[in-house]
C-alpha cells in the first residue's frame, strides 16, 4: 500500500515547539526522562500487583473480596501499562536504556508482547495518527465504524450502546487473539511487521506460556476453575475497558479530525506536528487523580508530540505547546473533565453509526 507523506516544511511548527520545549529543561536543568516520582509509583503499582495476586491464587479469599480484588488486579495492570511499560516502550521511563527496556518488557508478563505493540504504537500509530488504513487502533472492523472512510454496517447503528461490551473485551482479545494474527500474517493491519529476531520470536513464545502458566494453569490448579474464570473475567474486562477508553477518549471524539491523504501523491495536508494536534485530545488535564492513575496519557497532545518525554512533565510544557497553538492558530482540543471527553466519544459513535 502506498505509505502517506508529510509536508516538509521550512521552519515547521514541530520545530519552533522543539525549540521551546528545549529551552524549557534547559532553564529548569531537568531531565526530560522520569524522576523518582515516576519510580516510586512504578514499585507502588508493581508490589501492589505481587501482593493483589499473591492473596487471590494462594489466600483463596471470600467470593465478595475475591471479586474486588479481581476488579482492583485489572486496574493495576491497567496502571503498570499506562505507567511502567507505556513510557519505558518510548524510552522515557528513564534516562537508562536497559531501565527502559526493563519497563517495556513488563508487557510480556502480562500477557502482551512488546515487538508487536512497538510496531502498533510506536511506529504505526503515532507516526499516522487516525489514518484510516494506516493506524491499527481504528481498525475495529467491522464490528465498529471509527472513520467516515470506514464501509458501515447495520449493526453499527447501535455501536454507541455496545462499544462498553467490545471494549470490556479488549485485553483479553489482544492477548489471545491480536497478537498471534499479528505474528502468523507478519502484518499490523496493511503494514507490513518488520522482521523478527530469533530472541524476539524466542520472547514471544516464551512468554506467552509464562503467561498461561501464571494466569491460567496455576491459579485454576490452587482455587479451581470456576473461581479462576470468574475473577479472570472480572480482571480482564476491567483492564480492557480502562485501556481502551484512555485511548480512545484521546483520537476518536467529536473534534478530532481523520485526515485522508491524497489519492494521487500519497501526501497529507499538514506538516506532522500539524496532523498530531489535529487528531488528538487531552481531558481532564487538572484533575492529579486522574493524570497520576493514567500515567499522563490524558495529556495525549503534549505525548504525541514528544513521545520521549516522560509523561512527569506534560503538565509543564502544556502550557507551553497551548501557547503556541494560539500563536500560530492551530485548535487545540480540551475536555476539561472524563465524562465530558466520554459523552463526546459516544456522540461520535453515534454519528460514525448514521
Amino acid at each position: 500500500m502506498l505509505v502517506p507523506k508529510f509536508s516538509n516544511v521550512p521552519h515547521s511548527f514541530h520545530s519552533e515547539l522543539k525549540r521551546r520545549i528545549s529551552a524549557y529543561f534547559e532553564e529548569v536543568g531537568k531531565s526530560p526522562t522520569g524522576n523518582y516520582k515516576l519510580f516510586i509509583k512504578a514499585v507502588i503499582l508493581m508490589v501492589g500487583f505481587v501482593f493483589v495476586y499473591i492473596h487471590l491464587v494462594f489466600f483463596t479469599p471470600v467470593a465478595v473480596w475475591a471479586i474486588l480484588e479481581s476488579a482492583l488486579l485489572g486496574g493495576i495492570v491497567a496502571a503498570i501499562g499506562f505507567n511502567v511499560m507505556h513510557d519505558g516502550a518510548h524510552g522515557s521511563f528513564s534516562k537508562y536504556k536497559w531501565l527502559n527496556s526493563v519497563a517495556a518488557f513488563s508487557l510480556n508478563m502480562l500477557g502482551g508482547n512488546s515487538f508487536m505493540w512497538n510496531v502498533k504504537h510506536n511506529v504505526i500509530h503515532h507516526a499516522f495518527t487516525n489514518v484510516d488504513g494506516v493506524d491499527d487502533d481504528i481498525d475495529i472492523q467491522p464490528w465498529m465504524r471509527m472513520s467516515a472512510t470506514q464501509k458501515k454496517y447495520k449493526l453499527h447503528k447501535y455501536q454507541h450502546i455496545y462499544f462498553w461490551f467490545l471494549y470490556a473485551l479488549f485485553y483479553i482479545f489482544w492477548i489471545f487473539v491480536l497478537d498471534y494474527q499479528k505474528y502468523f500474517k507478519a502484518k499490523v493491519g496493511n503494514m507490513p511487521l518488520k522482521k523478527m529476531s530469533v530472541s524476539d520470536h524466542f520472547v514471544f513464545w516464551g512468554f506467552k506460556l509464562v503467561h498461561l502458566f501464571v494466569f491460567v494453569g496455576l491459579p485454576i490448579f490452587m482455587v479451581g476453575f470456576t473461581s479462576w474464570l470468574v475473577s479472570f473475567v472480572i480482571f480482564t474486562c476491567l483492564a480492557g475497558l480502562v485501556l481502551s477508553l484512555v485511548f480512545q477518549l484521546a483520537h476518536t471524539v467529536e473534534h478530532t479530525a481523520f485526515p485522508v491523504a491524497n489519492d494521487v501523491t500519497g501526501k497529507m495536508e499538514d506538516e506532522w506536528a500539524i496532523h498530531q494536534i489535529k487528531t488528538t485530545a487531552n481531558f481532564a488535564t487538572q484533575n492529579k487523580l486522574v493524570s497520576w492513575l493514567v500515567g499522563g496519557l490524558n495529556f495525549q497532545i503534549e505525548h504525541h508530540l514528544f513521545p520521549k518525554i516522560s509523561h512527569v512533565h506534560y503538565p509543564a510544557i502544556s502550557k507551553i505547546i497551548r501557547k503556541a497553538c494560539q500563536e500560530y492558530g492551530i485548535p487545540y482540543i480540551e475536555y476539561a473533565r472524563v465524562r465530558y471527553a466520554v459523552a463526546s466519544h459516544v456522540a461520535f459513535l453515534r454519528q460514525m453509526g448514521r
